[in-house]
């Protein structure tokens, strides 16, 4: 695989490749991974819930996301590395830069960041110091309190056209890539439509640029409740390396995800 960066992304979108996209903690599942042809991988604050044993994403501090992002980044090989903002990054401009600044430090090549239009400002300005942006739209974990619990968001029409709008307002203020969790398939390829970067979906339908799984999720090592969204490819692989592969060609075939993963 030839090294994977945002023209590689772009240019998937125009030709209408999909490309797949997973969760990596360390160097040895980062390198699985590349091996198996993902092309984007990114270091989740989702740590918190399969590494640490949190209930929600919210105890995971800039250290844990640093620590993990410099392991991944010895393994990478050719995919794109992205990591997460963790809760909090996003209170005012001037954190976000310091934060975004120490993950780019660790070897991030891409931050992803939740919130809505209103993290326009810090998106833009990111985005004009040289770091690129994914914006998570939808379900943003970080808010679950706020939600009341991880639930499909955009059901209703008013709420879909402001996910849309959103998606709108972050890529004018310079994201490179909109993430859309946990929305209905109509909703995930409305926003893939309306706008020229690359979107990228977990439980938001087959119509979207790119999707992401949880790594824990594929390997079928996750605890509680399992999402509509998860389909467990170790089931029949014969190595986590196959299990990665069988996802990764799934995605490249547009046979994953199904009606039966999408809401």
């Amino acid at each position: 695989m030839k090294t994977v960066t945002l023209n590689t992304l772009r240019a998937h979108k125009r030709s209408g490749e999909t490309f797949s996209c997973l969760t990596a903690y360390d160097a040895s599942f980062a390198h699985a991974a590349n091996q198996a042809g993902i092309e984007v991988l990114l270091v989740g604050d989702s740590l918190g819930m399969v590494l640490q044993g949190h209930a929600s994403t919210l105890p995971v501090t800039l250290a844990d996301i640093c620590y993990h992002t410099r392991a991944a980044a010895a393994g990478k090989g050719a995919s794109l590395l992205m990591a997460d903002l963790p809760f909090m990054s996003n209170a005012t401009v001037e954190r976000t830069l310091e934060d975004a600044a120490a993950l780019m430090r660790a070897g991030a090549e891409m931050v992803k960041v939740e919130g809505e239009a209103w993290m326009a400002d810090g998106v833009r300005e990111m985005s004009r110091r040289g770091i690129p942006v994914c914006a998570h739209l939808g379900l943003t974990p970080q808010t679950v309190h706020q939600l009341g619990g991880y639930r499909v968001q955009g059901r209703e029409a008013a709420h879909a056209e402001r996910i849309i709008e959103d998606a709108r307002t972050l890529v004018d203020a310079g994201a490179s890539i909109i993430l859309l969790e946990c929305v209905p398939a109509t909703l995930g390829r409305a926003v893939t439509e309306a706008l020229d970067v690359p979107v990228i979906g977990i439980g938001a339908g087959p119509d979207t640029d790119g999707q992401i799984l949880v790594m824990h999720d594929v390997l079928g090592i996750s605890t509680g409740h399992t999402p509509r969204f998860v389909k467990n490819y170790m089931a029949e692989a014969s190595s986590i390396q196959d299990a990665f592969a069988r996802y990764h060609d799934e995605v490249k075939q547009r046979t994953f995800p199904t009606d039966a993963h999408s809401f």
